[in-house]
This record gives structure tokens, sequence and C-alpha cells, in this order.
């Protein structure tokens, strides 16, 4: 199945599957963004984290594979009278052609093989002093029920990051939190947290 076949089957349903609250260590670090920047959302699904961001006077772009999911999030930003640009594209397919203040995502599922294109695009579209901040699972995640994926070559070691000579510079942690993100994530759970400057 292709990263769209997937998605779309999980954000078919009704409602929203994480929830229409942004992920909250995310929403924690918004004080570092620059006012009024341009902010990239990488697998945005069905717009929580857009949203938040947009009604905070961010100018958005997500791009997800899931046409349902960008459905979503055009339906709520179209109610909430927000702009927010959508792209759909596997992030494999997709080609950088501008530059961010800040890049977010929150708990996306790359295969191992492809994350080094992965950040090499990330690096290549962040400005030199935005920030990047992301929400991954980590390997430990398999001992939990909280969510996320049951294949450990879609979770995240921290070394993943450190070994990669984007995040050599970044804060990258790995620690057990708490979601409370829609029927998708629930309850205790192992991450990793990443924030990079420029």
């Amino acid at each position: 199945m292709s990263q769209q076949e997937i998605w779309n089957s999980k954000f078919s349903r009704d409602g929203y599957l994480y929830g229409t609250k942004p992920n909250s260590f995310i929403a924690s670090k918004v004080k570092l963004f620059k006012k009024g920047g341009k902010v990239l959302c990488l697998g945005e699904g069905e717009g929580r984290n857009a949203i938040f961001l947009a009604k905070k006077g961010f100018d958005v772009t997500a791009i997800d594979a899931s046409n349902i999911g960008l459905s979503k999030l055009e339906k709520r930003a179209r109610e909430e009278n927000l702009h927010i640009e959508t792209i759909c594209i596997d992030l494999k397919h997709w080609e950088p052609k501008e530059k961010y203040d800040v890049i977010i995502t929150s708990f996306l599922h790359v295969h191992e093989d492809e994350r080094p294109m992965l950040f090499e695009k990330i690096e290549e579209s962040l400005l030199s002093d935005g920030y990047f901040v992301a929400e991954f699972f980590s390997v430990n995640q398999l001992s939990y029920s909280s969510g996320g994926p049951k294949d450990e070559k879609l979770l995240y070691k921290v070394e993943d990051f450190k070994k990669h000579y984007v995040f050599s510079d970044a804060q990258v942690k790995e620690q057990i939190t708490i979601l409370d993100e829609g029927k998708g994530h629930q309850g205790e759970a192992s991450v990793i947290r990443v924030i990079k400057e420029g």
C-alpha cells in the first residue's frame, strides 16, 4: 500500500484521529518562532498543528500524503477563516522549493532508509536562523499501547539524529510523556523530542 492509501484509510473515519488540539510539545515552543514567519508542517495529516499555528498569525504550509487528511484540514481552515497552503505529496517525492522560518512535525512515520534524504530536505528548507521542532516515537514505544507503528524501522533512536550532520548541533532528548491526542494517541509514551536552531 502507498502512504496515501495507508493514511486515507485512517483519516476516512468520522472525527479527527489525533484530535484537534496541537501537539503539546510543539505548542510549548511557539514563543521561539519569528512572529508571522513562514512555517512548514511535515506529515500534517488532518491539520491540528497547522490550524493552531495559523491562528497564531503564522504563514502556514502543510504537506501530507493523504488527500482526505488535507481535505479535513482545508474544511476546518475555511470554518476558522484561515489561509493554509496544502501540498498533497509523499515526502519521499517532495522537492523543496522554498525556505521557512520554522519546520515542525509530530509523530512522522518515515522508514529508516528514507530518513537521510528527508533530513537533507529539511536542512535545505530551513532558513539559517530558523527552527526545526519535532516529536517522534522512539523504538521503546513498542512497550507502550498509546499509539504509533509496531514496525521498529518506522520508530526512532536518538542516534538517528545525532549521527546525521543536519542534527549534529540539535537538542535531542528521549523521554516518557503522557499523550492526549484524540483516539489515536492516548496514554504513556516513549518519545524523542528534537529542537534544531538554524
